[in-house]
């Protein structure tokens, strides 16, 4: 490779000075043609100026004596030959143009491979010497021609004579120039040899090598510098051992001392994780401790009601039911706080109709709103999926904190719900949910603690509203373990809107089914002051077919009902608002009266929960109704079509005939569980039939029809489950519509409960039952009030269910429950002794049997029979004041149904009915 740039010049050197010589060549050939010619064009030009062509022959011959001259040819000048020596001459080449030795000759030169011509026209020029001799022949006249040819052969050789000694120069130059590279490469490559592989062994660890001298000052530097560095390296490896050594004696003890503060940071976590766990099961059985009494507060100040009080004890008694339930609301944040902190919140998988739970969590709020005259109004867009999946009672919690707060802190104005799907498909939508409002609004600085626990906007000694600031809080958890998100925007004096989205599954189990404009082509006039309310109106009457025309008083909407000349006999209904800023709700109200007595129009007159007005009861129902504010969708849709079409609430298209009282059939193989449902039903004025198994259920209703079932899930033979599909199965098979069946249970897990309303079950209530809770599922499944209307506890149903897994933790407090407490009895038989007593004794009747029976499936280990007996018991527990024995049932059931080891709680069991029974004995 090193020979190739010396190679290649050479070549380039030796081609351009063979260039050179070749031209030369050609160049003394050319001069030798030129000499030749020119010696002999003046005699040639005497000889033909004298006619003597002989002598000037004698002269040819001697020209061809010079070098390179072949042929020798004199031509007259018509270019006829004269003379001519040697052989003939080759064929002329290409004339040869743009030679300076030709200027002002009049030569031309002709070149062909073998031969080069030269012709020169010869003149009768003034030099000649006998021209005065011949002056008939003008100066300069052409004579004749004189050509010359030159052979090519000498130049040829001389061409490759000067190749060839080209060629062989060059090789030789190469190979001496190779002979020396090598011996001078030789003497750098062989140490550059030796210095790579010590410096291959170097890199493979060997510090040792040393190099000697290489036989030049360059190498030697190279070599001395290698040698150093190895020996270097050597230093350096010596002392990074040293380093590792140290650093790794130092890691061994660092690592030891991780160790030991792992295990301090792990035993500091277990004791900051048991406190946590102890301080949230604190909260959660104190919490569940304070319900028991505040609600034997709350009941018999209920009770108390019913009596009669003068004027400044009803005051008293107001002002302690409104302090009981600011301590009941706060004790239950507490305890869903505390679930929530302690990981214990399991969140249901339910279907659900979004439109009921809004309209539902309204109506709940509503009076607190028309107390304070605002407006309340839920705003569903069209494009939402109503049937979702989740966990509806958590979702209502998070709206009903929502809302509350924004009433809360709205003095007028309006708080609205409005309801968007961000993003839907065919199996999941995204909700959006706002809540806004016209209140006080927030600051930038209040906005970043709201979300933080036992925090409010104002938390200052002055402030005007209540509440442990744990609303908030626990909604902003519910959202994010639902998957979801939330967060306000807010300006001081501008109002608030706060806004969650979720993630949600749709459900077909939950969708409307309401029919589509059922009344298309019906008119209907709407007198609305309120904005928002008017605008929902106008949907929810689009979607019943209605045409609407809105009037702004029921003075303009009477006069185009009774006026003589611009009176409209289109208007088939009217919906008008008694609050109104300029017509009085005495007059709204009369004018309805007329419009039903002269059979005008018919009409649903729109009033506040807060608001009641003697006249209204006078209104004749088939011509007007009374629908409350907010104005929910079923509720407008069946005060509609009792006007206008059929009652969807009192008519169906199969066989079946609703009876005029409400008929309720009750399913519990506990005849004291029977007794109470009874008695409670029997004073919300429910027609009443009882069934003690599930064969006997289904034999009653293949004769008798009822609007609804209480159903006891665990019953010997037929259990609820097994029964309510066995009703389904009939009700399918006959055409009937389904009979919502609501299952009573004392205590149910929450894998339990959606098995429950798989298996057709419409809903579950929590033993004990209350009058309002029987009162709100009447409500709410047969769409028909109770004719007996009893005044509603100022206080939500102890939820016993919602508390089971927080409380089964608090066996230490079982001692410390009394075996019979006569004022807990008296509460759940809702302030009725007789029954209460009956209730005890029909429960201490069965004691003795159960005991048996429980004691024999343990000893057996029969663990169905064993969870059957207690369920019942616990069951019968939960009506009758034995709170020893409740809990014993519920901590012994709770173990059971998770299959954990519960031979302990069943031991306790039996210990507290033997207390019982030797308690009733004294």
């Amino acid at each position: 490779m090193t020979l190739i740039p010396t190679g290649l010049i050479a070549l380039a050197l030796g081609g351009y000075f063979t260039w050179q010589q070749m031209r030369e060549v050609e160049e003394q050939l050319l001069h030798r043609g030129l000499m030749t010619i020119e010696y002999l064009q003046r005699p040639a030009a005497e000889a033909l100026l004298e006619g003597d062509i002989d002598r000037f022959g004698r002269l040819l011959n001697t020209g061809l004596n010079h070098t390179d001259v072949r042929s020798l040819s004199l031509h007259d000048a018509d270019m006829r030959p004269l003379q001519h020596r040697g052989p003939l001459m080759y064929p002329a080449g290409d004339p040869l143009t743009g030679i300076d030795i030709t200027a002002g000759t009049g030569l031309q030169i002709q070149r062909s491979k073998q031969s080069s011509r030269f012709l020169m026209p010869l003149l009768a020029g003034p030099e000649l010497t006998n021209r005065q001799a011949h002056p008939e022949i003008a100066a300069d006249s052409l004579l004749g021609w004189l050509e010359v040819e030159l052979s090519h052969g000498n130049m040829l050789l001389r061409r490759y004579q000067s190749l060839l000694a080209t060629l062989v120069t060059i090789i030789l130059g190469l190979a001496l120039t190779g002979l020396v590279v090598t011996v001078m490469g030789r003497r750098i490559t062989d140490p550059m040899a030796r210095i790579n592989a010590a410096i291959r062994q170097i890199s493979q660890g060997h510090f040792d090598i040393r190099l000697g001298e290489q036989g030049s000052r360059e190498l030697d530097d190279l070599a001395l510098g290698v040698s150093t560095m190895a020996q270097t390296m050597q230093s350096a490896q010596g002392e990074l051992q040293q380093n590792i050594d140290q650093a790794t004696e130092d890691l061994r003890q660092t690592l030891e001392t991780i160790e030991i503060q792992n295990i301090e940071l792990d035993l500091a976590r277990k004791t900051a994780q048991e406190a946590s766990r102890i301080k949230s099961e604190f909260l959660a059985n104190m919490s569940h401790e304070l319900r028991t009494p505040l609600n034997g507060i709350l009941g018999f100040s209920s009770l108390l009601q019913r009596t009669e009080m003068s004027g400044r004890q009803q005051e008293y008694l107001s002002t302690i039911e409104k302090s009981a339930d600011n301590l009941l609301a706060i004790i239950n944040e507490i305890l869903d706080f505390s679930k929530i902190e302690a990981g214990k919140l399991i969140l249901e998988n339910l279907s659900f109709n979004l439109r009921d739970l809004i309209d539902d969590t309204l109506t709940m709020l509503a009076p607190s709103a028309h107390d304070k005259g605002l407006e309340l109004v839920s705003i569903i867009y069209r494009d939402t999926p109503l049937g979702l999946s989740g966990d509806p009672m958590r979702l209502k919690q998070i709206l009903a904190n929502l809302i509350s707060n924004a009433i809360k802190f709205t003095h007028e104005g309006s708080v609205s719900v409005r309801v968007m799907a961000e993003h839907q498909d065919a199996d999941q939508v995204l909700l959006r949910i706002s809540v806004n409002d016209t209140g006080i609004g927030l600051s930038p600085t209040q906005q970043k603690s709201l979300f933080k626990a036992f925090s409010q906007a104002d938390n200052s000694i002055s402030r005007q509203t209540g509440g442990t600031g744990l609303g908030l809080v626990i909604s902003k958890r519910l959202v994010e373990q639902m998957h979801g998100e939330i967060g306000l925007r807010s300006q001081p004096g501008e109002g608030s809107e706060f806004w969650l989205t979720l993630r949600l599954t749709r459900s077909a189990h939950g969708e409307d089914e309401l029919p589509e404009k059922p009344l298309l082509g019906m008119r209907a006039a709407l007198v609305e002051p309120q904005l928002l309310s008017r605008q929902m109106l106008l949907h929810s009457l689009e979607d019943l077919g209605l045409s609407v025309r809105v009037f702004d008083n029921p003075q303009e909407l009477h006069e185009a009902l009774t006026s003589r000349t611009n009176r409209d006999d289109s208007l088939q209904l009217a919906l008008v608002s008694v609050r109104h800023t300029t017509t009085a709700p005495g007059d709204t109200l009369e004018m309805a009266r007329q419009w039903a007595e002269f059979s005008i129009c018919k009409s649903i007159v729109l009033t506040d929960t807060t608001e009641h007005y003697p006249l209204l009861d006078q209104l004749p129902r088939s011509m007007c109704q009374t629908v409350s504010k907010p104005v929910c969708t079923r509720k407008l849709y069946r005060a509609v079509m009792h006007l206008l079409g059929d009652d969807p609430m009192t008519t169906v298209p199969l066989p079946r005939q609703r009876p005029h009282a409400l008929r309720v059939l009750c399913v519990d193989d506990n005849l004291a569980n029977l007794k109470l449902l009874e008695a409670f039903l029997a004073d919300l004025g429910v027609e009443t039939l009882s069934a003690t198994s599930g064969e006997e259920a289904l034999e009653l209703l293949t004769e008798q029809m009822v609007d609804l079932i209480f159903m006891d899930v665990q019953m010997p033979g037929m259990d609820g489950r097994q029964t309510t599909s066995e009703l389904r199965v009939r009700e399918d098979i006959a055409g009937f519509d389904p009979v919502p069946i609501v299952a009573l249970t004392a205590h149910a897990l929450n894998s339990e409960r959606r098995q429950l309303l798989q298996c057709g079950m419409n809903d579950y209530l929590s033993k004990p039952i209350t009058t309002e809770q029987l009162r709100h599922s009447l409500n709410k499944w047969t769409g028909m009030a109770p004719t007996a209307q009893l005044p509603a506890p100022a206080f939500p149903p102890t939820d016993v269910a919602g508390i089971d897994e927080t409380t089964t933790a608090a066996e230490p407090q079982q001692q410390l429950l009394a075996a019979i407490d006569p004022e807990e009895g008296l509460r759940l038989a809702a302030g009725k002794a007789d029954l209460a007593d009956d209730l005890l004794q029909m429960l201490l009747q069965g004691l003795p049997e159960d005991h048996q029976a429980i004691r024999q499936a343990l000893d057996q280990e029969q663990q169905d029979a064993l969870l059957d007996r207690v369920h019942k018991l616990h069951g019968a527990s939960r009506y009758c004041g034995v709170p020893e024995l409740r809990e014993c049932c519920q901590e012994a059931e709770t173990l059971l149904k998770k299959g954990q080891d519960s031979r302990s709680a069943i031991i306790a069991l039996l210990a507290a009915i033997d207390r019982l029974l030797e308690t009733s004995a004294d």
